[in-house]
Formats: C-alpha cells, structure tokens, sequence
C-alpha cells in the first residue's frame, strides 16, 4: 500500500477558514461576547478573555527593535519620499504591518503573529556579499550601504499571494545601485538571493529541520527585473529602521510580484549564469512559480487572484495587472 504524507503547508480545502468567516471576524466576535456574556456573566467572560487581549503598540514594536543605526547614519530616516511613487488608495496604519507578517522562519505556516517570536534573533553586526557573475564581488556591512548609497522613501503598494495586501513606505535604494557596485559581467543572467540561517534565533527553523523546509530561504530575479528601477533594497519602513519582523536589518521589496518573492534579511546576493532554485518553488512548483508577477487572470491553485483586501480596513479591491506597476515593468515579458 502507498502511503502519501501531505506537506505541512498544504491543508486540505475543507479545513480551510471559510473565507466569509474571515472577513466577518469582527460580527462573529461581537456575536461570540454577547452570548458568552448572556450565560457567564461579566467577570466569568472577563476572566475567560483575558489571554486574547490585544497587544499595545509600543510592545509589538519593542519586540521587533532591532540594535539602533550608528548616531552618523540616523538622519537618514526619515528619507525623502520620491514623488514619482504613489499608492492611489490610502496608506496602511503602521501597527497594521507591523504585526501582521509572513515569516516562516520563525512563525511557520500558522501564524502571521512573527513579532512575538523575533526577540532573539540578532541583527547586528550585520553584512551582505554580492558575488558570482561579476568583476568586484564584495562584502557590505551596513555602514557600506549608508555611506555609498542614496536613501529615499517609496510609496510602495504590497501584494501577497494570499490575496492582503497594504501600502508602505519603505526607506532604501534601487537594487540596481547596488549591483553596478560590483560590475556585472555579461553572463550574469539571473540574481539569487539568500537569507539569514541561524536555527537557535529562528523558532520554526530550528523545529522544523532541515529536511522538512528547504532552509535558508532563496529567491531570485532575472536580471532585467533586479536593475528595473522598481526593484529595491529596503533598510526602513514608516521612516524609521526596520523591525526584524518586517525584515530587518535589509530585504528586498519587488511591487510588481507576489510578496514571497521579497526576501527578508538578506545575506547573500549572488549573479548567476542560470536560473537559481527558489524556495518557493521547490517547496510547491505547482503554486508558486519563478516569475511571480501579480496577474488577476491567474489564478492560484485554490483561490482567485481577482481582487484583494487590505489590512486593517479589510476594504476589497480589484487586483491589477503587475499590482498597478505595468508601466515600469510590462515590457520586460513581452513575448
């Protein structure tokens, strides 16, 4: 007899949260506490509640601090937004992206709660090589990056494959500046990225093991799309540095993709001749593909991509080509 064991992220479909229950959480929480309070009473439901309390602010913040940027490095934020960029609907209220958050790292596949997990892991002293497929490969420690490259702000729109979506600003530079730093040569046709692996400071990557997840996680760009202006390194969000569960201390942010394909604290940059296994896509290939681009008509394999909702407000939009960005981008998958 075969015996088939399902991978740990793939949940059968009738296990799913209905996707009505989701969006009504709010009218099912408030018709849970009328009943619980009809049959308990105020402070039976008080004591039973107690443990669902939400976090303040200040502590989601506290926990994703990472160590402060040099005192000569710190007026870089806030940076000056470039106008060039705009969301076209409104701005997602900080807390909202900071405490709603795919790392799998540390949270794996159930929970988007990261920040709550993220107090351990260090991110200074912090460094990233850029290698391969070119004439100056080099070693940056942060510091590099705040005295050779210039900061901006961007306001970016932010699409995950689960269908949220928010818009932030995140302070940083176009990844191509950063490439040109390192000459790439002409074989240089694709970019791979990695990022950080250390088990003892990331809860699900210690629990999880080696063999079950394809750690440290990988993605990767053709290298079209890593010198199109969109492409960006990002160091900060809401004009101060990142917390670690937004990524910190430097990530990568791709508007035009899927969020999975934005990797979050970076480590290694390497210029390839060919196409870099993805975590993703190996993980899932049939759900995740290499190019990743936002496109409504296609759907993922068990839910529609046509429209999208943001977080805090919930409020329901259509999904656009290149998540609104085909400007930028459309001409580099012509034909």
């Amino acid at each position: 007899m075969n015996h088939h064991t399902r991978k740990i992220w793939n949940v059968p479909e009738h296990e799913h949260t209905p996707i009505e229950v989701f969006q009504n959480r709010k009218l099912y929480r408030r018709e849970f506490l009328q009943r619980m309070g009809t049959g308990l009473g105020i402070a039976g439901l008080a004591g039973l509640l107690t443990g669902c309390e939400q976090a303040t602010k200040e502590e989601i913040e506290q926990a994703g601090a990472t160590t402060p940027v040099p005192q000569q490095d710190s007026s870089i934020y806030p940076a000056e937004r470039n106008p060039a960029f705009k969301y076209g609907r409104p701005e997602t209220e900080d807390i909202e992206a900071e405490k709603f958050t795919n790392f799998y790292e540390f949270t794996g596949p159930t929970s988007k709660q990261a920040w709550k997990y993220v107090e351990n892991f260090k991110t200074a002293p912090w460094s990233v090589t850029v290698e391969g497929e070119c004439e100056k490969p080099r070693t940056f420690d942060l510091d590099d990056l705040f005295k050779e490259l210039k900061f901006e702000e961007r306001a970016y729109r932010h699409r995950c494959v689960e269908t949220w979506a928010m818009c932030v600003p995140w302070t940083g530079f176009p990844l191509a500046s950063l490439l040109k730093l390192v000459e790439p040569k002409a074989s240089a046709k694709y970019v791979a990225f990695e990022t950080f692996n250390k088990p003892k400071q990331a809860p699900y990557m210690e629990s999880s093991g080696a063999g079950t997840w394809p750690w440290p996680y990988t993605e990767g760009l053709t290298m079209p799309e890593a010198m199109n202006d969109l492409a960006f390194i990002a160091t900060g969000l809401y004009g101060a540095p990142l917390l670690k569960q937004n990524g910190a201390p430097i990530r990568l942010v791709v508007p035009w993709k899927y969020g999975f394909k934005s990797g979050k604290s970076i480590v290694k940059i390497r210029l390839t001749k060919d196409q870099p296994a993805t975590f993703w896509n190996t993980v899932n290939p049939e759900e995740y593909g290499f190019v990743a681009n936002v496109e409504p008509d296609v759907p993922h394999p068990r839910w529609s991509q046509r429209t999208e909702w943001m977080l805090g407000t919930e409020k329901r939009y259509d999904t656009q080509p290149f998540n609104g960005y085909g400007e930028y981008v459309a001409s580099l998958y012509t034909g």
